[in-house]
């Protein structure tokens, strides 16, 4: 009788008795493996003896259990029907999807795993999988149709070695969808890997008992893992590295439209580097006028809580209502909005500004610095902010000071800047870029909008660039975050778009001052704010503001004004 995969035990998963299928053969990597870097290589890396082997690799039941219906999931809230497995390999996904009633083809480039995965798909259900062998670069040319979702799963798009292919092969995937349709892509975290050296939970992806898959070597351009069974027999796999924004970065520029990431199945994943991360892209076109529907899941968590009563009440009874912003101190007990608006005036100073001038504010909150530059220099000030909340108030001082001829508040997020290229003389933000899932895109689309003798000026709270990212866990917590910027990330990913000249008035001693000050208002007004701020949401912000004066005392954190330029 046939099995289902949830029926299976351990030891049964992936027993089927394949030796007589595919022929056993030698991987053959040429006298220097570390040369091999060609996306064609892979088909022979999956010689028969290999294959054999490599679902005590994935252990099916433990794989089962351990994704649970993350995918099933995604796949029916959108309402899909008919998915494309592109990296089929011994038919794992493929099977669940039948199972759950998903019209499936299963296609990969190596005919030993779509041998296998039809095999397996008899032993594990009785299904007949629709297998195609086709080459994800000429996949219209080689499978047919379109579908509502694609999937490639299994770390495989890691085999494609140059920018050209996997250019070719996101087109080709954007192609076969249809109007609305999903791309799900999985890959492992090459970004720790590179930046802190292997580890791995061995729980999600890689669960087999006694068989081990890790790095034998890595640089920027290949990843050779080592793959060992317990008969101490020996593969391996050669794959480039992909980071995980430089992904999602190839899948903006084809064309996709919202791009959610997660870590190990999970949407937040800053307690623990996740082992594999898995991109959830839609191709669905949205309006301008409905951006909101493509905003990534940290702009979403940014956006929800700012738009917030008690969010909202706390920054403007508490913080100031105008800056809400680090500030400049000169004495400990100096009152916020004094502060914050000495930040202002500092970061002004650093550039020219005359009435013509045009300046570009994201994140502006309520709109204190936008007021300050167009009182003070008649110049034209656009607000880009995702709090509807925010942006209210935004408009209401502004008319109240006579200055809504001069500021314009647009509902957005920097993710995705709603302003044409070259536009403004100057780009201006305050603590607001560290709300980004994707500083890089944040960045990149900053670029766009500035002209080409623009400025680029900002601060935000940031990580150390010593800090580690075990230090930072409390911060990253309250922020829903992976990650945090730092100095030397600013200064790499500004260059990398050509604003080379890069100046840091490094002022990290005011962070954990403010910080401090900010707890030190809340809690002396307490029994004034009970009516209008939550108990809940006074104890987790009192929690919070400790986190980043106790984080800024020990030197994880920095903070300062980054003046960037061509």
């Amino acid at each position: 009788m046939a099995k289902s995969v949830d029926d299976l035990t351990s030891d049964e998963a992936g027993s089927p008795d394949t030796a007589d299928l595919v022929a056993r053969e030698e991987q053959v990597f040429g006298e220097n493996p570390l040369e091999v870097r060609e996306s064609d290589h892979y088909t022979h890396e999956y010689v028969g003896g290999f294959v054999e082997k490599w679902d005590d690799l994935i252990d099916w039941k433990k794989r089962y259990e351990s994704e649970g219906s993350f995918f099933i999931d995604q796949l029916k809230a959108r309402g899909v029907k008919s998915v494309l497995d592109v990296a089929t390999g011994t038919g794992f996904h493929s099977v669940r999807l039948l199972e759950e009633g998903f019209e499936t083809v299963s296609a990969d480039g190596s005919p030993q795993m779509l041998a296998k995965a039809f095999q397996n798909g008899l032993e594990y259900g009785g299904h007949i999988l629709r297998v195609v062998h086709a080459d994800w670069r000429w996949l219209n040319r080689d499978v047919h149709g379109e579908y509502d979702a694609i999937i490639c799963l299994g770390n495989s798009f890691t085999h494609l070695f140059s920018e050209r292919d996997r250019r070719k092969t996101l087109a080709e995937f954007y192609a076969m969808l249809k109007h609305d349709g999903v791309l799900i892509i999985d890959q492992r975290n090459y970004d720790s890997i590179l930046d802190d050296g292997f580890s791995s939970k061995h729980t999600y992806y890689y669960a087999g008992e006694d068989v081990s898959a890790e790095p034998d070597y890595v640089d920027e351009g290949l990843a050779r893992f080592k793959y060992t069974f317990p008969d101490k027999s020996e593969f391996f796999l050669n794959m480039y590295p992909l980071r995980k924004n430089y992904v999602r970065r190839l899948m903006r520029e084809v064309g996709f439209q919202r791009i959610d990431t997660y870590g190990d199945f999970q949407e937040t994943y800053q307690e623990g580097e996740p082992d594999f991360y898995i991109h959830v892209a839609e191709k669905k076109y949205v309006e301008e006028d409905d951006l909101a529907d493509v905003y990534s899941t940290a702009v979403h968590t940014a956006r929800d809580y700012y738009n917030s009563e008690d969010a909202d009440n706390f920054y403007y009874h508490v913080w100031g209502g105008n800056d809400i912003h680090v500030g400049l101190y000169e004495t400990p007990d100096q009152d916020i909005d004094t502060a914050s608006r000495r930040t202002v005036e500092r970061m002004a100073s650093k550039v020219e500004i005359t009435p013509d001038t045009r300046i570009l504010d994201i994140g502006a909150g309520y709109g204190g610095a936008a007021r300050y530059l167009a009182k003070t220099y008649g110049c034209k000030v656009s607000c880009l902010n995702l709090s509807e909340v925010e942006n209210a108030r935004n408009v209401e001082f502004n008319r109240a000071q006579g200055l809504d001829e001069l500021i314009e508040v647009k509902d957005g997020s920097f993710e995705d800047i709603p302003f044409q290229d070259n536009a403004f003389d100057i780009v201006w933000s305050q603590d607001a870029i560290l709300h980004s899932g994707d500083r890089p895109r944040v960045l990149e689309e900053v670029s766009r909008v500035l002209k080409p003798t623009g400025s680029f000026l900002f601060t935000d709270p940031m990580a150390a660039d010593t800090a580690k990212r075990s230090e930072l866990g409390p911060i990253l917590d309250r922020l829903s975050l992976d990650t945090m910027g730092s100095p030397g990330f600013y200064r790499r990913e500004l260059a990398r778009l050509g604003l080379q000249s890069f100046e840091f008035d490094d002022l990290t001693e005011y962070l954990a001052i403010h910080y401090g000050r900010v707890l030190q208002e809340l809690e002396s007004r307490e029994g004034d704010l009970a009516d209008k701020i939550s108990d809940a949401y006074r104890t987790k912000m009192k929690t919070g503001l400790k986190n980043w004066v106790s984080g800024g005392k020990a030197g994880n954190l920095a903070w300062g004004i980054i003046h960037a330029r061509v």
